[in-house]
């Protein structure tokens, strides 16, 4: 690799880590081509990407962004995950396969501005997806307003019931 493509794979990586919403970090060795493509399908899916980095032009980035807390992660064969898009999907997709695959090592990541650990992302993966977030937050502004319509609907049910009540008492 020459200098002028280690400058561009430099800027290339600048470019994911700040349009990335999560980069997550993982060890791969051992892992077999087949195995590393069926993980590139199943994020491309889900609109994020794996890419193997180079260590050297890697820590080279982190540092000159001031995230020299990233080096940590980077030992060894090194492939980072990353999206625009949903963090958590990307994060379900690469826990699901490193348990899967026991050669496929989570490391950890930086997400939305954040360093987490391995233990942080199992966690995350554990999270019900968006979609089952929002409709829990949208049943729970949505049942403050049903049990109005519900106590309100009751009081002229009520009221007939009574006025039925003395109707009947009266013709007997």
């Amino acid at each position: 690799m020459n200098r002028t493509e280690k400058q561009q794979e430099m800027g290339s990586l600048k470019e994911r880590l700040e349009q990335s919403k999560i980069f997550l970090f993982a060890g791969y060795r051992g892992l077999k081509v087949s195995q590393i493509s069926e993980l590139r399908s199943e994020l491309n899916r889900k609109q994020s990407k794996l890419k193997v980095i180079k260590n050297r032009l890697a820590k080279r980035v982190f540092d000159e962004k001031g995230l020299s807390a990233l080096d940590a992660m980077i030992d060894g064969p090194t492939a980072v995950a990353s999206t625009g898009g949903d963090p958590a999907q990307t994060v379900k997709t690469c826990v699901n396969f490193a348990e899967k695959n026991d050669l496929f090592v989570l490391r950890g990541g930086y997400l939305e501005g954040r360093v987490v650990t391995k233990n942080d992302l199992v966690a995350i993966s554990k999270l019900p997806s968006r979609e089952v977030l929002l409709a829990k937050v949208l049943g729970s502004m949505n049942a403050p307003a049903t049990n109005l319509v519900g106590v309100l609907a009751a009081l002229p049910r009520q009221l007939v019931t009574v006025i039925d009540a003395i109707g009947k008492k009266k013709a007997a």
